[in-house]
């Protein structure tokens, strides 16, 4: 149908995603998941209580009774879900895509996450078979009840804070649904940027990987001389940072970050996920905390349940989320900025900064993510795969989520977009002019494919 993804349902509202749809959504997610009770959350995209509707009179009518926590952040519809044991529970939401946007983020027991291939699949194939599934009617439809659930994630966050009183933030809401609980996190010392919640995203797009839209925090953090800074997506599981002098941190060296915090609290040889696209600074400097790292592919319906598999303690992407085992083994962006700010605190009390942290961990040239749209992505990643099989020896291959050539002073890997119709491309290599040398050869490998460009 276009709008079922690999971890998520997602779609422009009123074309691709109606309110018809969710409510089909709806009336089969109790059967998909096996269960009469559903928790459900949104966000405050206009279209948010129009498919909240659509989506509980499709459950209600299946018999399920929802239980409802209102505006929220995708993570606390996380927590709630384990914290309260709930089988299935959804979140109204479209992330970082712009306002037109909206979907659903769905997991069952204990949070764990339903992807394409763990459920979303079928709900497709009985969402799209509209003359041929019927709907369930129940005999007795289901009922639809409130509970506030921010106490409790409130608390749950409160241990962790102890390091906001140590530093200056800057922090960006991005008008999302950060500034449901920012000030309450953080504290009201700190600078808060676009905290008003109107999801129309009038300030700047809700998505922190684009430079384009950090450029008013990077302002405040060098026009103050905080700390840091910190930028929340649209719906709060998404977190990326400035240093204290408005530079970008690679999301990647974050989960090297998060590693040094459970070091740091007592955890003896962590348990570290990273996704394929992940520097390789951050295994290296994992390795003197005797931290062992796996790797695997991009995406929560993938990395959460990975995380679970390997009883990880953390988990990170790329793209900003991370995952923790004292978080049902799910995302929550404020649990990851509070460890970060620990670990900065930590640094900050020995006469560092947060650059200096981040510098210590850096020993590559990167080229961060190079997109490339064209049509035939498969053929393209097989070409540079076999290329590079022909004339060099790789000392490794990951082939779970496209591929990944290790070599002894670079690296590449070369996948799909789940989310996106692009073909991504991220290289790293020991020294810049070995980083560039890579990116052209690649590129011109990529470029023989009719149709492509790179793109921005």
């Amino acid at each position: 149908m276009g709008i079922f993804h690999a971890y998520d349902i997602r779609g422009v509202f009123g074309d691709s995603l109606t309110p018809a749809i969710a409510r089909r959504i709806g009336n089969f997610l109790p059967r998909l998941l096996q269960t009469r009770e559903v928790l459900v959350g949104r966000d405050a995209r206009k279209s948010s209580p129009i498919l909240f509707d659509a989506l509980c009179d499709g459950l209600t009518s299946a018999g399920a009774n929802v239980t409802t926590i209102g505006l929220c952040t995708t993570p606390m519809v996380y927590f709630a879900s384990a914290h309260y044991g709930f089988d299935a529970a959804v979140c109204i939401t479209a992330s970082h895509n712009p306002a037109q946007y909206n979907g659903f983020k769905i997991c069952t027991t204990d949070s764990r996450p339903i992807g394409y291939d763990t459920g979303l699949g079928q709900l497709e194939q009985w969402v799209g078979d509209i003359a041929g599934e019927p709907l369930t009617v129940a005999a007795q439809p289901g009922t639809i009840v409130e509970r506030d659930i921010r106490d409790d994630y409130l608390n749950f966050l409160q241990p962790h804070q102890s390091a906001c009183g140590e530093l200056s933030l800057a922090i960006d809401c991005a008008n999302g649904m950060a500034g449901l609980l920012a000030e309450q996190v953080f504290g009201p010392a700190q600078q808060y940027l676009f905290e008003q919640i109107d999801c129309s995203f009038p300030n700047h797009p809700p998505d922190p990987s684009n430079p384009d839209n950090l450029q008013v925090l990077r302002e405040a953090v060098i026009s103050a001389s905080h700390d840091l800074g910190i930028v929340f997506d649209g719906d709060a599981d998404r977190v990326m940072f400035l240093d204290e002098n408005g530079d970008f941190v690679p999301p990647d060296f974050i989960i090297a970050v998060l590693g040094k915090y459970f070091h740091l609290t007592g955890h003896a040889n962590p348990v570290v996920l990273q996704d394929v696209r992940t520097s390789r600074s951050v295994a290296e400097f994992l390795a003197r905390f005797g931290a062992t790292v796996h790797t695997w592919k991009v995406g929560r319906a993938f990395a959460a349940s990975r995380l679970r598999e390997l009883d990880g303690v953390v988990g990170g992407e790329l793209a900003g989320h991370y995952y923790f085992r004292d978080f049902s083994y799910s995302d929550s962006a404020m649990l990851a900025a509070l460890r970060v700010l620990h670990v900065v605190a930590h640094e900050k009390r020995a006469g560092r900064t947060f650059s200096m942290l981040i510098d210590e961990i850096a020993r590559y040239c990167g080229s961060g993510e190079i997109n490339f749209t064209l049509q035939n992505k498969p053929a393209a990643m097989a070409a540079v795969r076999d290329w590079f099989l022909e004339h060099e020896a790789p000392q490794a291959i990951h082939d779970f989520d496209g591929y990944r050539l290790e070599f002894p002073d670079w690296w590449f890997c070369i996948r799909q977009s789940n989310t996106e119709p692009l073909l991504r491309l991220v290289v790293e290599a020991r020294e810049q002019a070995e980083l560039t040398r890579r990116i052209d050869q690649i590129s011109t490998i990529i470029n023989q494919f009719a149709g492509s460009q790179k793109a921005a």
